[in-house]
């Protein structure tokens, strides 16, 4: 049984806070702050929802109202804490009918990348909680398994609801349960190569399981593929609001295409479209499909994405994903940048590259706006491809582009491209073609958590033979290793960036290509040496200056490559320095790994005593703001500072110095 939202179920969410961090130093704990309670108002239906269980027994006539009540909170809510919006406002009708037919937890309810859950939590205990939603400490943005047993399954990635709703069914089979299984799936991600796998199999398996689709014409950005057209062609079936209503008096669950559909042929029967937005259809549906003890159905459910909220139904991305808002006017509460995002000076800089080389060419895997190719494609339309949520095919289909001679730049979250290892491996780098990727929100991510943290693309493509990769320490760096990537024509390329503003720095007019394998010295010291790959050069720098006033001479490193790494620069810095840290956002295995490496293949083993590696501890770190999440990695200006200052004592056994901060 749910209960009211209490923070220490998420304070400790997959993250203790009292492990140690990379330099040893422990977490602190932060305060227990209640949150505050949501207002109560007279003869409001949603104040005595505490779980599903409480909403079963009302009428249509509540359950409209609810309806209306739970899409006014959600509002409300959103509009202090920021996050995603518009999906959630597009099922609150489906959220409530689904909890008033199906016996939730008992029955398994599986959201497909579940930014859409917001009404859901909202009716699972965790009203109260809406209000810390996404900040340190209190609720996921996504379904959480240890958050609540109304989440049987966790998700923030696309199209695996249907997998794991077939691996709930066969469980269930398999030890005689009766238990329904329904998955929330989106026209979105439906389109994912991993959904069709799923369908292939629950039709093969032929197992009693409910897909909801939630048919909203639209991901992020505006859908694209085949399947969208296809979905276009069942909408437009003509069928009146009285003729499905006869139909579900007559207890039929009925398909109103004219001609099979790619599901029926997959061994998933098909019914609808059905109004998305009548609670009433939709539980009259629902109890149909519950009662329904045959094979796997699939009900096409149309809704609106940022349905009943003006300013998001007007907005071009239904307000998608927003910062706290005026929930008057929509108008959203931004600070004016002080300097141009990441995101923003790759898609500038790629453009300019594509005037001058018409080979060059961008994908992106659903992520236009996310990734700054809109603004690639609005200036070059015919050299910019949408592969929807499909990284697979996105990477394989970069291989192509490559081996007939032009230059493809994939742009992809670090976090999505995970989902590409293989055709990383097998169809881009044995075959040592030139895709470059644009490896977008590297590094910490902050409110949407740890399914998003770009953590493992260093780990993961270091180790893979003849990759070229680069972290940009700056904006002005990452101009440069643009036209870096466009140069190198003769194997695979990476490029990582974090997400947000830059440092503010001057940015060049073009960018100039860098020597491969080469790093930079940006400040000189005697004692020690930062040794950053990234943008934690600005947090390196930092340290360097307490540490200064402190006594401690200390030299900064900008890598710029993790592969092929400047053995120069490395032999200097640890023979000419009593201690070296390594400094990166990125988890064991990776740019650190690289450095080690060096010093082995140069006959320097003997120095390694001097290293220290500074890389993410080995946690899932959950949301927060980044600068927090630094601070908990410990990755921050201070806990740098302390590990030269620790080492440095160690060594030499001087007199000790006041800890950086205290």
């Amino acid at each position: 049984m749910a209960t009211p939202f209490d923070r220490n179920v998420f304070a400790n969410n997959g993250f203790n806070l009292h492990e140690p961090v990379s330099d040893g130093t422990p977490l602190s704990e932060p305060p227990m702050i209640r949150p505050p309670e949501v207002r109560r108002r007279p003869e409001c239906l949603l104040d005595s929802i505490l779980s599903p269980s409480d909403l079963r027994s009302m009428t249509g006539e509540m359950l409209e109202r609810l309806c209306v009540e739970v899409r006014d909170d959600l509002i409300r809510s959103v509009s202090k804490t920021g996050g995603h919006l518009g999906a959630g406002l597009g099922v609150v009708e489906l959220t409530v009918a689904l909890h008033h037919i199906f016996d939730t937890p008992r029955d398994k309810l599986v959201w497909d990348v579940s930014h859409q859950c917001y009404p859901h939590k909202i009716l699972t205990g965790r009203r109260d909680g809406m209000l810390e939603l996404r900040k340190g400490g209190g609720p996921s943005g996504f379904t959480c398994r240890s958050e609540s047993e109304f989440d049987p399954f966790g998700a923030a990635h696309s199209s695996t609801a249907i997998s794991a709703a077939l691996g709930f069914a066969a469980a269930r089979d398999l030890k005689g349960g009766q238990e329904s299984v329904v998955a929330v799936v989106g026209d979105g991600a439906m389109s994912g190569g991993m959904a069709f796998e799923g369908l292939n199999n629950l039709g093969a398996q032929s197992r009693r399981v409910v897909i909801v689709l939630n048919d909203n014409d639209m991901s992020i950005a505006p859908p694209s593929g085949a399947l969208a057209n296809h979905l276009r062609e069942l909408r437009g079936n003509g069928v009146t609001t009285g003729e499905r209503c006869r139909d579900l008096q007559q207890g039929k669950l009925q398909s109103y295409s004219k001609t099979p559909t790619i599901f029926d042929s997959l061994g998933v029967t098909y019914v609808g479209p059905y109004d998305g937005h009548d609670v009433t259809e939709l539980v009259r549906v629902f109890e149909l499909a519950q009662a329904n003890h045959g094979g796997p159905v699939l009900i096409h459910v149309l809704t609106e994405k940022g349905h009943g909220y003006a300013p998001a139904e007007a907005a071009s991305d239904c307000m998608h994903g927003v910062s706290p808002f005026d929930a008057d006017t929509g108008r959203q509460q931004k600070a004016a940048p002080k300097a141009p995002s990441y995101t923003s000076v790759f898609a500038k800089a790629l453009i300019s590259e594509a005037e001058r080389d018409e080979r060059v060419v961008a994908v992106t895997a659903a992520m236009p706006s996310g990734t700054g190719l809109d603004k690639f494609g609005k200036a070059f339309p015919d050299r910019c491809f949408d592969a929807g949520i499909a990284e697979q095919h996105a990477v394989t289909f970069c291989a192509g582009l490559a081996c007939d001679g032009l230059k493809p730049f994939a742009a992809i979250y670090s976090t999505f491209l995970q989902r590409a290892f293989d055709q990383v491996v097998h169809d881009v780098a044995i075959q040592k073609l030139p895709v470059r990727f644009a490896i977008d929100r590297a590094g910490f991510v902050g409110a949407d958590g740890v399914t998003h943290q770009g953590s493992y693309d260093i780990t993961y493509l270091g180790c893979l033979p003849g990759f070229v990769l680069m972290a940009a320490a700056d904006e002005a760096e990452l101009v440069h290793m643009v036209a870096t990537a466009v140069a190198i024509d003769d194997c695979p390329s990476a490029l990582r960036y974090p997400r947000g503003e830059g440092q503010g720095g001057k940015l060049p007019d073009d960018g100039t290509p860098l020597e491969i394998g080469k790093g930079r010295i940006v400040r000189e010291g005697d004692h020690a040496a930062i040794l950053s790959y990234g943008n934690t050069l600005a947090d390196a720098m930092v340290a360097a200056a307490q540490l200064e006033e402190i006594g401690i001479s200390t030299t900064v490193a900008d890598a710029r490559f993790a592969k092929p790494i400047d053995d120069a620069l490395v032999a200097q810095l640890f023979r000419e320095h009593e201690v070296v840290v390594t400094l990166e956002t990125g988890a064991i295995g990776g740019f650190s790994a690289q450095v080690f490496d060096s010093l082995e293949r140069q006959r320097l083993g003997h120095l390694l005593a001097r290293a220290r590696p500074m890389y993410l501890p080995d946690l899932f770190i959950q949301h927060d703001k980044p600068t927090e999440q630094t601070r908990l990695a410990g990755l921050d200006d201070r806990a740098i500072a302390n590990k030269v200052r620790s080492m440095i004592g160690a060594r030499t056994q001087r007199p000790r110095f006041v800890i950086v901060g205290e």
